[in-house]
């Protein structure tokens, strides 16, 4: 929950944040998960007195396409700022990739803010394709009254 906050605030979007622990915990280790979330973790060195320390995540799911077939969507991914550079970020990126291509996947998905120049150019960088600039894809959202209206409630 702490490194979810961080990330909206990084992002400019801590008024977005509405969950709490206890949906998280049960969303995600439940019977019937509806996410699966990778950490990583700095390990102290020996003698050092603290334990190991939570320094980055990545937040992904399972998503189905028509066209293509099993994909997973990767949410949410954040490395604290002192711990940027150092590859953390891209091995995150790595291992959910290991996990779509073990479920069968044939994409892995995901969103970034225009202004996040660092992530668009890693994810470049790495071989993602743009679909704004490639196929003109926008993202659209529905949400409380909005969803609520549509629903007929």
């Amino acid at each position: 929950m702490r490194m979810i906050r961080e990330l909206a605030e990084f992002e400019k979007l801590s008024h977005q944040v509405k969950i709490s622990e206890e949906a998280l915990r049960a969303d995600g280790f439940g019977e019937n998960p509806f996410f699966h979330c990778l950490v990583a973790e700095s390990i102290p060195a020996p003698g050092e007195p603290q334990g190991s320390l939570v320094v980055g995540y990545g937040l992904y799911y399972f998503i189905y396409s028509t066209w293509t077939g099993r994909n997973v969507y990767l949410e949410d991914i954040y490395v604290m700022p002192q711990y940027r550079g150092q590859g953390i970020g891209t091995k995150i990126i790595q291992k959910v990739a290991e996990a779509a291509l073990y479920k069968g996947c044939s994409q892995l998905r995901l969103a970034v803010l225009d202004w996040n120049k660092k992530a668009v150019n890693l994810y470049k960088f790495l071989g993602a394709q743009d679909l704004t600039e490639s196929e003109g894809w926008l993202s659209f959202r529905f949400e409380g009254e909005a969803l609520r209206e549509l629903a007929g409630c």
